[in-house]
Order: structure tokens, then C-alpha cells, then sequence
């Protein structure tokens, strides 16, 4: 083999330096390619109660991994030779248009996961134009949100709602959203009771955190976050004042067991928006749903942490999608979502819309508001790309025949 010096003008194009990144929070969030880094660096900054009750589920969390794993089944069919040179991921999602085919979950207690809380996750959804849902139990105002992603900015904000056993109470929240410029309602229908939590109650998890020996030895290594929930206003909760008291008490003490289909129709003549049902797990409720003229219907076992083997939104998404065709409900999905690939899955198998909870958490915690935008630029990424490489150039292209959910378990008949 010849050998030779290199020449200058050969070297010259190989030597090119990045200029370096002096923020480490900037280096940090460049280096995540993926959900699942943003979720490593969230449980290194975090501290272990704040962080499980992210990233935990119910009992066993039986319905987590299989919502998870139901998603990493999925095998695509790809069509060729299209021109895919430019994508649109924008929809008409509840009579307004969407940028992308995801928003942001409402969370509870979300500025104990990261000081920045809902302020980061509304104005980065407002930046990328797409909605934002404030929880019952988030913790900034339902004002203070539409004052720093205001809806004459185009902003779009939800609102999610419980029906507590103080009535009075709950219909003040809906309306100082609709006062707010909130333009649709999330009616949550799956918590009659609080699931079995059982990393929150193993980690003692207090609202606040409480100071103990063993919290203290667990932040010691993550001291920006103890500075930074130290050092800010006191949690403040968009639906109560104070609680003192451990989450499963608050969840317990508020919560209705009672709300019946009669109560939605109640609350669906007190809103002036759009109303969507989140926490639907059957094709009967969906359809009676559909049946009653609401907007949206949200197949969701609430990320796995109530009932836990609960049915799984994404196997269930067919189903619902035939049985209310023609009603003129959209069919929105959430749970184990954590890539743009599961989104477009799930838009294939005729989801309308999806929401992501974890997967913007997990951003927040690894960092504020920057961490929110990293997650919705990977998730912006991923879809695209998907899309491409599916040979599709809107997501009204997405088709059953694009997607096959590959079954690990299958019903047993009751004869066998």
C-alpha cells in the first residue's frame, strides 16, 4: 500500500472544532438523544421521593410495562418511493390547529419535581403550539399559568378536572379556568379512589417533602434541587391552599366515589368549552360517551397508576376507533408514550391525538424549561423522521395497514 504525507489542503477540512459549550445544563440536554436520557439524567438531579413518584405506577406496575411494551411491539410497514422532502405534523385537534400531534399531560405537584414546574412546560408548549393541561393538583395557580402562556399569545391551555366531594369547590376551579381562558375541560373519570402507590408510600412521600435523616442523605448529592425548592415561592397549589399530609391522604380525601354520568352532564352544562373524558378503559363507556355529544374521548389507565392490570389504551385504540366511527368524537390516547415512533403508532392505529405526562417530566426534572423544550425537540424529531421514513407526508397518510401491534398476550376464551 502507497503511504503519503498528508497535505495541508486535505487536513484543513478534518480540523474543525466545536466551539465548546460552557453550561453544563446546555451540555447535558445536547447529549440526550432520547426520552430515556432524559430520564437518566432526571433520576442523577432528583431527589429518590420526587423522582418515584414520576416514575412509578401502581402495585406491581403490571400496567405500566405492558403499556410500554405494547408500544415497543409495534412493527411499521414502510411504503417506497414517495416524496417525502417536506413533512406536516400539524392536526385540527378540538377546532384548532395543533403544530404537532402530541400535548402535555396534566401532573400533579409538578413544581416539586423541578422549581420551574407548570411555568416550564406552559410556555414551552406554547412555544411549539401545542396544548398545555394544568392539573386539580398542579401547583402553580390556574391564573399564574394563563398569565405566563396567555391565550391571546395562541396559547392553548386545558384544564384538568376532579370532581371532589366538595362540589362548590370544584365547579370554583372550572370557573376561574374558564375566567382564565382555558379553552377545553379534561374530565379525569378513573380515580374514584387513589391507586396503591407503593414507591410513595415506601419513600414517605409528604407534600411538602419532608426533612428526615434519610431525605437529607439523598439530597446531598443533588443540592441544585434542594437550593432551588428552598430558595423559590412555597408550593402552591392550583386547587387548595395547603395540605400537610402524605399524597394518598390528600388523593383519599378529595376524590369522589360517587360521580355517576348524570354528574358529567352536569358539569359538561357548566363549561363553555370543549370537554374531553380522560380515564376511559371499555368500547361500551366510549361509546355512550360518544353517544352523549362530548368532544374528545382519552383511552388512558392513567399512566398505570390506579388500577393496576388495567386494559392497555393502545391495544384498546382499534376497537373504540371502529365502534364510534361517525360520532364525530376525536379519540385521544395516552400512557407509555416515550418516543415520537409511539406517537405515530398510535395516530396509525386511529388515535386523533395523544398526551405525554412522564416523558415532559422527565425533561423538567433534567432541566426546567430547557429540559421541557429538549423533550418536545426529540418527540419533534422522532415523529418526523418516523413519517419519513414511513412514506408519509401528513398524518392524515398514517393508515392501519402502516402499523401492526404485534400481541405478546392474547384473552383467554372462558371454554378452554
Amino acid at each position: 500500500m502507497k503511504r503519503q504525507l498528508p497535505k495541508r489542503h486535505d487536513l484543513a477540512p478534518l480540523l474543525k472544532f466545536k466551539k465548546p459549550e460552557l453550561s453544563p445544563k446546555a451540555r447535558r440536554l445536547e447529549k440526550a438523544l432520547t426520552i430515556e436520557d432524559l430520564r437518566r439524567i432526571a433520576k442523577r438531579r432528583t431527589p429518590k421521593a420526587a423522582f418515584d413518584y414520576t416514575d412509578g405506577a401502581a402495585e406491581g406496575e403490571v400496567s405500566l410495562a405492558r403499556a410500554r411494551q405494547a408500544f415497543g411491539d409495534v412493527e411499521f410497514h414502510p411504503a417506497i418511493l414517495r416524496d417525502v422532502s417536506h413533512v406536516d405534523t400539524s392536526r385540527e385537534v378540538l377546532g384548532k390547529r395543533v403544530a404537532l400531534p402530541f400535548g402535555i399531560a396534566p401532573t400533579g405537584f409538578t413544581r416539586m419535581m423541578q422549581a420551574e414546574g407548570e411555568i416550564a412546560g406552559a410556555t414551552a408548549a406554547a412555544a411549539a403550539g401545542i396544548p398545555f393541561s394544568l392539573s386539580t393538583m398542579g401547583t402553580t395557580s390556574i391564573e399564574d399559568v394563563a398569565a405566563a402562556a396567555p391565550a391571546s399569545s395562541g396559547a392553548r391551555n386545558w384544564f384538568q378536572l376532579y370532581m371532589w366531594k366538595d362540589r362548590d369547590r370544584s365547579m370554583a376551579l372550572v370557573d376561574r379556568a374558564a375566567a382564565a381562558g382555558y379553552d377545553t375541560l379534561l374530565v379525569t373519570v378513573d380515580v374514584p379512589v387513589a391507586g396503591a402507590r407503593l414507591r410513595d408510600v415506601r419513600n414517605g412521600m409528604t407534600i411538602p417533602p419532608t426533612l428526615t435523616p434519610r431525605t437529607v442523605v439523598n439530597a446531598i448529592p443533588r443540592p441544585a434541587w434542594w437550593i432551588n425548592f428552598l430558595t423559590t415561592e412555597p408550593l402552591a397549589f392550583a386547587s387548595l391552599d395547603s395540605w400537610s399530609g402524605t399524597v394518598a391522604d390528600l388523593l383519599d380525601t378529595m376524590f369522589d366515589p360517587t360521580v355517576t354520568y348524570e354528574d358529567l352532564e352536569w358539569i359538561r352544562s357548566q363549561w363553555p368549552g370543549k370537554v374531553v373524558v380522560k380515564g376511559v378503559q371499555s368500547v361500551p363507556d366510549a361509546v355512550r360517551l360518544a353517544e352523549s355529544g362530548v368532544d374528545a374521548i382519552l383511552l388512558s389507565n392513567h399512566g398505570g397508576r390506579q388500577l393496576d392490570r388495567a386494559p392497555i389504551p393502545f391495544h384498546l385504540l382499534p376497537e373504540v376507533v371502529r365502534a364510534t366511527r361517525g360520532s364525530g368524537v376525536e379519540i385521544h390516547l395516552d400512557t407509555g408514550i416515550m418516543s415520537g415512533q409511539d406517537v405515530v403508532a398510535a395516530l396509525a392505529h386511529g388515535a386523533h391525538f395523544t398526551l405525554v405526562g412522564r416523558a415532559y417530566l422527565y425533561g423538567l426534572m433534567a432541566g426546567g424549561r430547557d429540559g421541557v423544550d429538549r423533550t418536545i425537540d426529540i418527540l419533534r424529531g422522532q415523529i418526523e423522521r418516523t413519517m419519513r421514513l414511513l412514506g408519509v407526508s401528513t398524518l392524515d397518510e398514517l393508515q392501519p395497514e402502516h402499523v401492526t401491534a404485534l400481541r405478546r398476550l392474547a384473552p383467554q376464551r372462558l371454554d378452554d
